[in-house]
């Protein structure tokens, strides 16, 4: 009853499908990517004399990585490091310049700005875009949103909602298109402290029912360490560094009992 979202491009090899693809244990990945790299130059720039895969004009370049099933992994960087940027192609709405990439199609996609449309009502948001009998619909979309704690907001306006509310309404479009693959561009960086703790722990329950493969950009240390299973570092469009969060041993806020430690290396390492 669910559709998913299926994203087309030619230009280089890129692959979106719903039986992820690797070179090596092809089912145990969502995505798989190999030497990529992304330029924004101008045609005028191709056709310098400098040899055009080695131009300054590469955003990203030489980047290979896998993301396992159910993996939560965050991208940080400094801003303008790539890390959107590589969202981005993951999600189809951008073709790279050079290398392949092959991801599952069963994406649903956040953003810091839950994007909910202003004349529509907050059931209606959740399932916009999908097919189905009116009644079904809004089956589906009262699920979603119990599941996010918001019953009774069925018919309520964007507007009436704070931001965290919308948020959870934003998580509640992607429960119900099934995703595989959750991406998310720092979903929470507009909410205050305690809101976005508990925005936090919701994500974390819902990977860990529903079993999503998250990859998540943010700019908060203390989010990736809370919630990655690992963290990549963004830095001269390459990926820096990578850090293994040993999420078998938690303290009662969630953390990893030696977060303090992990923290204190990713900011030393953002410098």
């Amino acid at each position: 009853m669910f559709n998913s979202i299926f994203h087309k491009r030619s230009n280089v090899e890129v692959s979106k499908e719903s039986t992820c693809k690797s070179n090596i244990n092809d089912s145990d990945y969502c995505v798989s990517i190999e030497n990529l790299g992304i330029s924004f130059a101008s045609a005028k720039d191709k056709n310098t004399e400098n040899d055009f895969a080695n131009n300054s004009s590469f955003v990203l370049k030489n980047i290979t990585m896998r993301i396992k099933k159910g993996e939560f992994v965050s991208l940080i960087g400094r801003s303008g490091c790539g890390k959107t940027t590589l969202l981005k192609i993951i999600s189809g709405l951008l073709t790279p310049s050079e290398g392949s990439i092959h991801a599952t199609s069963r994406q649903a996609i956040g953003f810091q700005d839950a994007r909910l449309i202003p004349w529509l009502s907050v059931n209606k948001n959740v399932v916009f875009g999908m097919e189905g009998s009116k009644q079904d619909l809004k089956n589906i979309a009262h699920l979603a949103l119990c599941q996010m704690q918001l019953e009774g907001y069925d018919n309520k306006w964007p507007s009436e909602l704070s931001g965290g509310q919308q948020q959870r309404v934003s998580l509640a479009r992607a429960l119900v298109r099934s995703p595989e693959l959750l991406l998310l561009d720092e979903p929470f960086g507009a909410l205050d402290a305690l809101t976005r703790f508990d925005m936090q722990d919701l994500l974390n329950n819902l990977q860990a029912k529903y079993g999503w493969t998250t990859l998540m950009v943010t700019h908060d240390i203390a989010e990736a360490v809370r919630l990655s299973n690992r963290i990549l570092m963004i830095k001269d469009g390459k990926i820096y560094k990578q850090w293994n969060i040993d999420r078998e041993h938690l303290d009662a806020q969630n953390r990893p009992v030696n977060h303090s430690e992990i923290e204190d290396e990713l900011r030393e390492a953002l410098q």
